[in-house]
């Protein structure tokens, strides 16, 4: 009797749990399909916007209300990982035609905090390495790094470089690429490093989980009223980045810029030039990801847009792009001696 007057009174007087819901994950039996999209929705035939020239484009969709928020993206331009910003991600392959298959659905293995809240693995850029196929994955709100198997089946080691701790916990680690010749670039949302201008940023000597303490702070000015979402290497050395803002008459609008890194120093600053700009009456949503692809002799840019996991007010948008314009200038810029960051 004294066991069950225990738990009649841990049910009466113990409060309930008032916490915050545990992050609802993807179902891998919900399938999603892409439907196709026109870069301006009012005028089909029109493809092009600035300096991009537009291929195809996507938006997926899903019944399952876990799915979404994509904001980041790897590919081969056929093979696809998208990764949310909650620590969720997608797998398919997309064949010429917009048909999709290999579909599926995964949760990173581990990652900071107990992946409870969304919060804990707010993932926002990936950067793989095509040899190896490792995936190292950038947490905004905590600032710190993570690297992963070929197909997130496990995580393989983390690091909080001690350069990034100063970013604001929910604007800090926003953009992350890794160059070909195996530095990495990270860039924050919105913190500048004290008496610069723009936004911080970190080149990293080598791999910043296994060595985060080599390599140099540099500062980025994207666009008047833009923050920068996420950047990539082109083949000519040359980076591109996604720049966005908003506001509650224009929505998300999107800028995206070329920046020439050679002569790059450290504590150096770098701006980029605007190639072109996603506003009406062109497609123009919350886009966060960026990936380069080689395509015969064409350069071209995937981007994909985060809908927050809130449709139908925003979309999960998949656009194919050609850049247009020489992007073969020459030699890679070459790699400079580093310093801790």
């Amino acid at each position: 009797m004294r066991l069950w007057h225990s738990i009649l009174i841990t049910f009466l007087f113990v409060p309930p749990w008032t916490g915050a819901p545990r992050a609802p994950e993807p179902n891998p039996e919900v399938p999603f399909a892409a439907e196709p999209v026109a870069l301006f929705p009012q005028d089909a035939g029109r493809r092009r916007l600035g300096d991009l020239v537009f291929v195809r484009g996507y938006r997926l969709v899903s019944a399952d209300p876990a799915f979404g928020g994509y904001s980041s993206l790897a590919t081969d331009g056929r093979r696809f990982t998208l990764l949310s910003d909650g620590g969720q991600g997608i797998r398919f392959t997309l064949d010429d035609k917009g048909r999709l298959s290999g579909r599926s659905a995964f949760v990173l293995p581990d990652g900071p905090g107990s992946g409870w809240e969304k919060s804990d693995r707010d993932s926002e850029s990936m950067a793989v390495d095509a040899t190896t196929g490792k995936i190292w994955v950038a947490f905004e709100t905590s600032n710190q790094i993570w690297r992963y198997d070929r197909r997130f089946l496990r995580a393989e080691a983390f690091s909080a470089p001690r350069a990034m701790q100063s970013w604001p916990r929910n604007r800090g680690a926003e953009a992350m690429m890794r160059l070909r010749d195996g530095r990495f670039v990270v860039i924050d949302e919105s913190e500048s490093w004290p008496g610069k201008p723009g936004v911080g940023g970190i080149v990293f000597a080598s791999d910043p989980v296994r060595d985060p303490g080599r390599g140099f702070r540099f500062s980025y000015v994207a666009p008047a009223g833009f923050r920068p979402t996420d950047i990539a290497e082109l083949p000519d050395g040359r980076w591109v980045a996604v720049n966005r803002r908003f506001s509650a008459l224009s929505g998300f609008i999107a800028c995206i810029t070329i920046i020439d890194p050679r002569g790059l120093k450290p504590d150096g600053i770098v701006r980029g030039r605007d190639i072109a700009r996603f506003a009406p009456p062109a497609q123009h949503d919350n886009f966060e990801g960026i990936a380069v692809v080689r395509n015969g002799g064409e350069t071209r840019l995937w981007i994909v847009a985060d809908d927050n996991q809130t449709r139908p007010w925003q979309q999960s948008l998949l656009l194919e792009f050609r850049l247009d314009g020489p992007t073969s200038s020459g030699a890679t810029p070459r790699p400079r001696r580093s310093r801790a960051p």
